[in-house]
């Protein structure tokens, strides 16, 4: 129900509905008054309270003959009467979402009442579907004991193709509120996580979180952020009372409708009774109000503004040692001046360091893997404003990139700069370089097999020459994401939980803060490395998978990063790595969390495995709590393959004077779309 289209700059158009807590309203009427107070939709009861007769009326009574045959004959047929629907035809499926009744009882003692629980919840919503509403809303289980609940849900939503099961979860449970200790909304949502694993994690079933008046803390809240919350309910009573008698809602609670409006949910006032209403504008200034706290969301950020409709969009991470990369990705990468603002400084440092003020040296700079030349361009920057002489050389592989560093040497750098078109691990340089200068990390670090090709290009390095980047660690975390696990299950296969995703996080979550799991230097001459890091869950959650970031160290104090704790500031050119896990684990509090990550090669292919094991410590023994399973076991779904045949073919541009002497390479790689082998030339 949420606009989604809005301009790129702009917050979204948010969906603001109303729900009354009436037992048999009429449809037409209570939508006209919904529309006339301003709001998208309405929350309506799919059948009236006459409907309840089915659920209890097979109760021990004298007279109650009649009336057993007639609900014997509704549970062999399932037809409803007219007279017991509130939502009777189509003509309000546009602007309603179905509510199930409330007073359904899957865990009565009466084995009738539970079987005609079970038949009443298929009823409506297959009534919500045959008519087309997208919506159907139902009640938290108000129990611990939600087997049957889940067990007959299940069996519905297997059926579902349209509409969509909201769940209504209290945000914190009643008794909790009733209380003067503190609270937390760990109950409500462990029996969450507890249902929806039940339900087998079907994408059709989400949340409906309703607000209380007290919110937990910070800490508590972040784990629903990566829940699949379609509602955002509000009630009347929790609203505050402005100087003007209007409605408006806690800083706190400012705060966290303001993040929740960026993942796009609904939001649902509920009213209880027009007593509960504020004295201006009636039921109007409660959207109103929500309205408004969307327009005065801060603008984007350079991030946001770039990230804009890729949040947990998975995309497969590039590689541009296989693939000839297109002048569109060049633009979009070129477009993040915060980056090459970094990489300028540490030319410009280095520069310095290396040669005294008043010296007639040339540096020699070699930037490889040149793309379409911005490097190449702030070296130039570099050695203008360290007033150092440098000599230039740009090596790319990509020919149709070659042409555009062509058209930039003879527009606009001129004779500073030497061309060549090669693979750089076998270009045979005219010279030693005093700086080796690349952009080859991956959001992983070294996914994009940096490490092997400035292995490749050492050889181009004086004994004291410098490489920039000098380094990159890389991190992982363990991460909860119910959309991004939705995402890759959507597949319906495993082959898709054996490769990793590049991919911008918005509903998701880190379990705990990031590690570091290894460290690339340069020169380095051993690419296998393997680890296993150790997290201490503190707070219970699902495990979904693996999220993926590096820290890099351009040249001394000079680092650029895509980790959380470290994020360099409005820099978008990375965006994180995902390692989904095949089936999600349940982490319970002061659980340990082992993830094992293996990075192989042979003399063809580099591939990632990984691995997560789980324990808890009673204090006397260890428990496993998980059978592990390794993923991507020898590269067979996902790996980063290079044969090389034996010809040359390269050259080099210098004022005008082409040498030619270039090795050609096939590449393959195996895609997690098909078990096949494709080769490119």
């Amino acid at each position: 129900m949420t606009d989604n289209n809005s301009p790129k700059n702009q917050p979204p158009r948010i969906s603001v509905g109303l729900y009354r807590s009436q037992e048999d309203p009429d449809a037409i009427s209570s939508s006209d008054e919904a529309r006339h107070f301003g709001h998208d939709f309405i929350v309506l009861p799919i059948v009236s309270s006459s409907y309840k007769r089915f659920i209890s009326g097979q109760k021990k009574q004298p007279d109650n003959a009649k009336n057993s045959k007639v609900i014997e004959e509704w549970r062999k047929n399932h037809v409803f009467f007219r007279d017991d629907l509130v939502i009777k035809n189509t003509d309000l499926v546009d602007y309603v979402v179905g509510q199930v009744s409330d007073w359904l009882d899957f865990d009565s003692p009466d084995h009738n009442v539970r079987i005609n629980s079970e038949i009443a919840l298929r009823q409506q919503i297959s009534w919500a579907c045959h008519l087309g509403i997208s919506a159907v809303l139902i009640s938290f289980p108000s129990t611990n004991s939600i087997m049957n609940y889940a067990r007959s849900l299940n069996s519905v939503l297997g059926s579902l193709t349209y509409t969509y099961v909201w769940c209504k979860i209290p945000l914190v449970l009643e008794t909790e509120l009733m209380t003067d200790e503190s609270f937390e909304s760990s109950v409500t949502w462990e029996r969450w996580n507890k249902f929806r694993v039940l339900c087998e994690h079907n994408s059709k079933l989400s949340i409906a979180l309703e607000i209380p008046a007290q919110l937990p803390d910070d800490e508590e809240l972040e784990r629903w952020f990566s829940e699949p919350i379609k509602a955002i309910i509000l009630p009347t009573n929790i609203f505050l009372t402005n100087a003007k008698g209007y409605p408006v809602l806690s800083k706190k609670h400012q705060a966290f409708v303001r993040k929740m409006i960026k993942y796009k949910p609904n939001f649902v006032i509920s009213c209880n009774a027009d007593s509960d209403l504020h004295e201006n504008n009636g039921l109007a200034s409660y959207q109103e109000y929500i309205r408004y706290l969307n327009r005065t969301i801060p603008e984007l950020t350079q991030i946001e503004q770039f990230a804009n409709g890729y949040q947990d969009y998975l995309q497969s991470p590039l590689q541009p040692l296989m693939d000839n990369l297109e002048s569109s990705t060049y633009e979009i990468f070129e477009k993040d001046n915060i980056k090459y603002i970094y990489y300028e400084k540490a030319i410009y440092h280095a520069l310095l360091d290396r040669v005294p003020p008043e010296s007639d040296e040339t540096t020699v700079i070699m930037v490889v893997g040149a793309g379409r030349g911005p490097l190449v361009t702030r070296s130039l920057s570099a050695a203008e404003k360290a007033n150092r002489r440098v000599r230039i050389y740009a090596l790319e592989k990509n020919p149709n990139a070659f042409v555009s560093l062509q058209n930039m040497k003879t527009e606009v750098w001129g004779d500073s700069v030497t061309l060549a078109f090669s693979d750089m691990r076998l270009w045979n340089p005219p010279e030693k370089a005093d700086l080796l200068i690349s952009e080859l990390l991956g959001s992983f670090g070294d996914n994009e097999l940096s490490p092997e090709c400035l292995d490749g290009a050492q050889k181009f390095l004086k004994p004291d020459g410098v490489s920039i980047p000098t380094s990159y660690s890389t991190f992982i975390s363990p991460i909860s994401s119910t959309k991004l696990y939705n995402e890759v299950a959507a597949h319906k296969d495993f082959v898709h939980f054996e490769t990793p995703y590049v991919v911008m996080f918005q509903s998701a979550s880190e379990l705990t803060e990031s590690q570091e799991i290894w460290q690339f230097e340069h020169p380095n001459k051993s690419f296998e490395v393997d680890d296993n890091v150790t997290f201490d869950i503190k707070q219970s959650g699902m495990l979904h998978g693996i999220a993926g970031y590096f820290e890099s160290i351009l040249y001394k104090d000079i680092s650029i990063s895509i980790r959380p704790t470290s994020h360099t500031k409005d820099m978008f050119s990375w965006f994180p790595i995902f390692f989904p896990i095949k089936t999600p684990i349940y982490l319970p509090s002061k659980t340990k969390l082992e993830i094992h990550f293996w990075r192989l090669s042979t003399s063809q292919k580099v591939w990632y495995e990984w691995c997560v094991e789980t324990s808890y410590s009673s204090g006397v023994d260890t428990i496993s709590l998980s059978s592990p399973s390794i993923h991507n076991v020898s590269g067979i779904i996902l790996s980063n393959l290079l044969l090389g045949l034996n010809f040359k073919c390269a050259f080099c541009i210098e004022s005008g004077i082409i040498d030619i002497e270039i090795p050609h390479l096939f590449f393959m790689q195996v895609e997690p779309n098909s078990l096949f082998t494709k080769f490119r030339d």
